[in-house]
């Protein structure tokens, strides 16, 4: 899965509209979304992912969540925790954000859409759209739903308080191995110590 410099240029300055869009639809979903980006290409670099690689990679976690202009208001902007119907609802960004991306037509956008359906697929098979396990998941998925899950649950939601850092590692490793490869949260426990983007630890 390559991603050659011109074309990765390419894409995201053609898909730079796509954020800008997603900011004025909801400004935290960009904030998150840029985030990501930040902790997935640490987290891909840590584990040797190849110069192209990491090009996908920043091009898939800038627009994980593109899907989600996708999802109505009333869901989407919801202060409070989905009900069933609405969570099923809310699942389909991931496909929508596939749908998005591979309508560029760009080089590059489709190996992009591919980890962008696949972000939130679990290590153990019960994640979604697809039910994909272990090393079936692409690895730049894989990585950028540790990075994802690490900022959506730092980050103060209506529903929950503000978590400490070590509350938030708590609560991956606790869901390693079933959510999470293994082998990815040991190297991402290693780097979110110095990174930017780590939560207060207090």
């Amino acid at each position: 899965m390559k991603l050659e410099d011109q074309a990765f240029n390419s894409l995201l300055k053609y898909t730079k509209a796509l954020s800008v869009a997603l900011g004025y639809r909801d400004l935290s979903t960009q904030l998150h979304s840029e985030r990501v980006q930040g902790l997935s290409v640490s987290l891909g670099k840590s584990c040797g992912l190849s110069h192209n690689e990491i090009n996908t990679l920043i091009v898939a976690a800038s627009f994980h969540d593109i899907g989600k202009i996708g999802i109505p208001d009333h869901i989407l902007l919801k202060p409070s925790k989905l009900d069933k119907t609405e969570w099923e609802t809310m699942k389909q960004h991931s496909e929508i954000g596939e749908e998005i991306m591979r309508a560029t037509e760009l080089e590059g956008s489709q190996q992009a859409a591919l980890l962008i359906r696949h972000h939130h697929e679990h290590y153990n098979g019960m994640g979604y759209p697809d039910n994909l396990s272990g090393e079936k998941i692409p690895i730049c998925s894989r990585i950028i739903s540790i990075a994802d899950s690490y900022d959506a649950i730092a980050v103060k939601r209506s529903y929950h308080h503000v978590r400490t850092h070590s509350k938030i590692m708590d609560i991956l490793h606790q869901e390693t191995g079933e959510k999470y490869d293994p082998d990815l949260m040991r190297v991402f426990a290693e780097i979110i110590e110095s990174s930017q983007f780590r939560a207060a630890k207090t």
